[in-house]
Parts: C-alpha cells; sequence; structure tokens
C-alpha cells in the first residue's frame, strides 16, 4: 500500500494469515491472525484470534486471503475450496453479532462477522469468530468500510498433514506434558482464566482503577479470579484445539455467558470504578454483541469520566456509578449524539476537548490494564509496540510481576529484554499458536526448570545477554521444522521474528511514525499511583535510547540501512 492511505478507503487491505501449525492438532493452534491499516491510530495494527473461522479457511484449502477494494452493496464473502463467491448481505446489514453467526454458522461453514459498530465506523470495532474476537485497532470498521459483513469459509476438506509426522507427534507430546505441569498455563489459566491474573496486579499496584489514578483497590477481591470461579461457577469454553483452556463462562446476572477476560475486568471494570462481576459481565456482552473492543470502549469511558468530573466535557458517566454506561455502549455502536465522537477513541476526544494529560492511550491506542509505573519493562514495551499501547508485543509483566524474574522498577536489562520478546512474540504469532505457550514452553525445559529461581533471576535481571543466549525455544523451532520440513536454527528462526518487527516499524515510519510517538501517557511520566508511597513514574528515555541501540535504529526510532540490510528487507 502507499503511505498515507486512508484506513476506511477502498485501497486498504486486510490479510487474514492462519499459519503453518493451524490444522495439525499442535497445542493451542487453533488461532490466526488479521493485519490491516487502523482506523483508530492510522498506523498499522495485527490481531491474533481463536474461534472456529481459522480452521475452517485452512481445511478448505486456504493459507490465507488479502482483501481490498470496496463492494458496491452489503456483502458476504463465501470462501469453498473450489474458490470464492460474493453474496449479497442486506438480510444481516444491521443484525448483532450473535443473530448474524445463527444465520451463517453451520457444522462445515464457519464465519467471521462484524456487527454494528463495525457496519457504522467505529475506530475501535472488532469482528468475531465463534465466542472469540479479533480485537483491537478496528478491524471491523475496516471491514465495515467494504461493506463486508461477513467472510464465511467451508472446511473440511482437507486434512493438514506435517511434513515429519513422528517427530511431529513427539514434540506434540513435549508441548502438552510442559503445559499440563506449568503453575501458570495448568493451575491458574486453565483453572481461573485470565482473570487470575487481577489478583497479582492489583497486589503490585498495576490495576488499573479509576483510568489509571491509582494501581490498587482494597475491594479488589471481588474481582479476582479466584472469587470468579467460586461464586460464578466458571469453566473452559475454549478454542478448539486447545490444551490451556484459559477461555471460561459461568452464570453472571442468573444467566450463562462468557466470563469476561482480566483486560475486560481492568479497562471495564476497575478503571471505571466499578467491582461488579455481574454488571461487567454484561457490558462484556453488550460489547460483544455490538462489535466493540472492551479495552478501547472502557479506556475511553474512563477519559470521559475523568473529563466530566474536569468540566472539559457534559457526561452523566462518573467513576463507580453502572448508570449511563450501557446507554453510553450503545450510542458509540450505533454513533448517536456524544457517542460519535466517543466512537473515534480516546486520542481523539483528547485533542477535541483538551485533557491529554491523562489520555491513556500510546498512539491512539488504549492502553492495556497493566500500569507500567509498577511494571518499567511493561512500559518501554507499550511506548515502543508497533501497534500502540499493545501489552502482547512483548509481555513484559509476566516476568516483572507473575514470575519475579526481572525487578519490576529497575530499568537495567529492559531494553534487551523488550527486543528479545517482541521478536519472539512475532514468531509465536506467526507460527501461529498462542503466546500462553511461553510460560510452559520456555520455563519447563530442564535448564530453565532446575536451574535455583534466585540464579536465573539474577542471571534476567543482571547478565541479560547470557540468559537470552541460553532460553530454550527449541519447541517453537522444533515445530516449525517439523510441520513445514524447513530447517531453521535458534538463531535463525528469531532473525525472522526480528524480520517481521522491523517490517512492522518500517510501515510505520512511511506513516511519520518516530521517536516522539515512542511515548508514554503523561500519567505515567510525571505522576505517581495515588497508593504508592514513592510515587514511582516510568523513566522512559533512558530505556528507549538503549532499545534504539539494541533494534540498530538511530536516535529517532528509525530503522537504520546497517539493521534492514542485515534482515535481506533492502
Amino acid at each position: 500500500m502507499a503511505p498515507g492511505v486512508d484506513p476506511l478507503a477502498p485501497d486498504n487491505h486486510i490479510a487474514l494469515m492462519p499459519g503453518v501449525l493451524m490444522g495439525t492438532g499442535a497445542p493451542c493452534s487453533g488461532r490466526f491472525e488479521a493485519i490491516t491499516k487502523s482506523p483508530l491510530t492510522g498506523i498499522m495494527v495485527a490481531s491474533s484470534c481463536g474461534g472456529p473461522f481459522g480452521m475452517a479457511l485452512k481445511t478448505a484449502g486456504w493459507d490465507g486471503i488479502i482483501i481490498t477494494g470496496k463492494a458496491d452493496a452489503p456483502t458476504i464473502l463465501e470462501i469453498t475450496d473450489q474458490g470464492v463467491e460474493f453474496k449479497d448481505a442486506a438480510v444481516l446489514w444491521g443484525k448483532e453479532i450473535p443473530e448474524a453467526q445463527a444465520l451463517l454458522d453451520t457444522k462445515e461453514s464457519k464465519s467471521l462477522v462484524i456487527g454494528p459498530a463495525g457496519e457504522n465506523g467505529v475506530r475501535f470495532a472488532n469482528l468475531a469468530s465463534g465466542h472469540r474476537f479479533l480485537g483491537r485497532g478496528g478491524i471491523g470498521a475496516v471491514m465495515g468500510a467494504k461493506n463486508l459483513k461477513a467472510i464465511r469459509a467451508t472446511g473440511g476438506k482437507f486434512v493438514i498433514r506435517p511434513h515429519d509426522p513422528a517427530k511431529f507427534k513427539k514434540l506434540c507430546k513435549t508441548a502438552t506434558r510442559y503445559i499440563n505441569r506449568n503453575p501458570l498455563s495448568a493451575d491458574r489459566y486453565r483453572n481461573y482464566g485470565t482473570s487470575s491474573n487481577a489478583k497479582p496486579c492489583n497486589q503490585a499496584m498495576i490495576l488499573p482503577v479509576n483510568n489509571f489514578q491509582d494501581g490498587q483497590d482494597k475491594v479488589a477481591v471481588k474481582v479476582f479470579g479466584e472469587t470468579m470461579a467460586r461464586d460464578h461457577d466458571t469453566r473452559p469454553h475454549t478454542c478448539k484445539p486447545c490444551t490451556i483452556r484459559c477461555g471460561h463462562k459461568g452464570t453472571f446476572a442468573g444467566e450463562e455467558m462468557s466470563a469476561p477476560e482480566y483486560e475486560t475486568i481492568g479497562l471495564l471494570g476497575t478503571s471505571l470504578g466499578i467491582f461488579d462481576l455481574d454488571q461487567i459481565a454484561l457490558w462484556n456482552r453488550l460489547c460483544g454483541r455490538l462489535g466493540i473492543d472492551t479495552i478501547s470502549a472502557g479506556g475511553t469511558l474512563a477519559w470521559v469520566m475523568e473529563a466530566s468530573a474536569k468540566g472539559l466535557v457534559k457526561s452523566d458517566l462518573a467513576f463507580g456509578q453502572v448508570a449511563g454506561v450501557d446507554q453510553a455502549l450503545e450510542d458509540i455502536a450505533f454513533m448517536r449524539g456524544f457517542g460519535a465522537q466517543m466512537a473515534m477513541g480516546t486520542r481523539a476526544l483528547s485533542e477535541k476537548y483538551s485533557g491529554r494529560e491523562f489520555a491513556i492511550h500510546v498512539k491512539g491506542l488504549e492502553m492495556a490494564a497493566y500500569d507500567p509505573r509498577g511494571s518499567f519493562g511493561q512500559g518501554l514495551a507499550y511506548a515502543v509496540a508497533n501497534r500502540g499501547a499493545c501489552h502482547l508485543s512483548a509481555y513484559m509483566v509476566a516476568q516483572e510481576v507473575y514470575l519475579d524474574l526481572l525487578k519490576p522498577d529497575s530499568a537495567f536489562g529492559k531494553a534487551k529484554w523488550v527486543k528479545f520478546f517482541e521478536d519472539l512474540t512475532c514468531c509465536i504469532n506467526s507460527l501461529q499458536t498462542c503466546q500462553f505457550t511461553m510460560f510452559a514452553f520456555l520455563l519447563e525445559p530442564p535448564l530453565s526448570k532446575y536451574t535455583p529461581k534466585p540464579l536465573l533471576a539474577m542471571l534476567m535481571q543482571y547478565l541479560p545477554d547470557l540468559a537470552i543466549q541460553l532460553i530454550d525455544v527449541s519447541l517453537y523451532q522444533g515445530l516449525w521444522n517439523a510441520a513445514t520440513g524447513i530447517r531453521l536454527s535458534k538463531r535463525e528462526f528469531l532473525r525472522a521474528g526480528e524480520r517481521i518487527h522491523v517490517l512492522e516499524r518500517l510501515m510505520n515510519t512511511r506513516e511519520g511514525i518516530d521517536a516522539k510517538d515512542d511515548v508514554l501517557p503523561l500519567r505515567m511520566l510525571v505522576r505517581g499511583r495515588a497508593s504508592d508511597v514513592q510515587k514511582k513514574v516510568v523513566p522512559l528515555e533512558k530505556m528507549k535510547a538503549q532499545y534504539y541501540r539494541a533494534r540498530k535504529f538511530d536516535q529517532k526510532g528509525i530503522p537504520q540501512p546497517e539493521c534492514l540490510e542485515r534482515l535481506g528487507i533492502l
């Protein structure tokens, strides 16, 4: 695409790719990736998704699809092993996601669907595959702008066989064994889902409260995953094939529905001053019906609540009050009244009404539910992430908070770790498999598992170069080799991830992104959390300079010819 293309114009592209592991039965491999130019941020956005669509696409014989242009009227894209066909979607246009899915999905055919928010151009509209969502950056709005209500794939025509079945089977058994004995994947996430993150995040003061004015609250126990399991009868409700089974459903407000994920609890709950799981689950379901990303929706509503309290906008929304939130979400989806302004996201609101100092976003993407003032590496990862304030570009909070392997309030070595996890994450998202496998695949091999934790933490904190060299990524590397027959060494494997990341950066620098955009919300840089007696803020500039050097970017954050030539980009 040429630089400067309007994300909602016909010239924008959407790429949907299931990866080489889809359909092989590898643990946690039922995922696919979408990439486009974001209408929320104006730069590249990638999103990973589970659900049944990817499997249907792959077993229909497709390694991926790229969509360009715009249909003249509401359209369904039908994909089979015979080819593609465009069908009229007039009967589906205007319908909420579950109703559209009920008309589209069969045992063999699975759909990828937008809701009213995508049709109406909400800048953080998402799309659904079963009960899972391509959540961030407004990919649903890009589909809506193309008059594309749904993509339906009819699979089951092909069996996906790895190149070396015996080796692949052996690796899958090892992967499953690692997952089943890892405390995070086999215990915490399997039993409590991602909502189990709420307890350690509250303890570490990184749980967003009242638009990130604080990082913990004494009543937060009400939203802990353990509380949810006890009071709401939660149980796995997951993608196929999945070994971790982090997705859950339960009984909320007297009805069975999907259990809210941690990000939804943090952004559509505690960041609004709400600690009622029944209410959060209802809002989560409403967003799922309308096709709205819960992270950006919560971030936007939190900004409006604070802006209203400061007299910058007129709204009845207020921290700790449930009243008005349902209506606000519907107004966003249907672009009604002030909802049309909120549908543009936090950055646009703060630029129009002022209040940039408490607009919690990076590059226009609302921040995920981890306060970087208690996780400095996560702060750097947010600032330099290619799609904006993304926690999944490099999930540093795991090392800094959950596992206690890196000091959360130290800047030392964080640039190298962010680079390493960015590169590895790009590999994982391209295979494709779930990022949660990292806990087991990296920590269960013998060297990591049997090294005393204090020694492991010391190596990671003070000798990051050595520690990175010792990390065993052979399961990912082996699955690739066995599936494709293309052998990659560890160095070549991680270099492929590095190339992906730098290519994404290059897409963004063509759109004018540089060091001035690799920032954090002002609140994270100058104001401590209310509960933090030390009032720590993120020392971003020091870490950012180290990161650019590690990446071979110049001081403006632009990839240099040396970097591009080494990666085969130039």
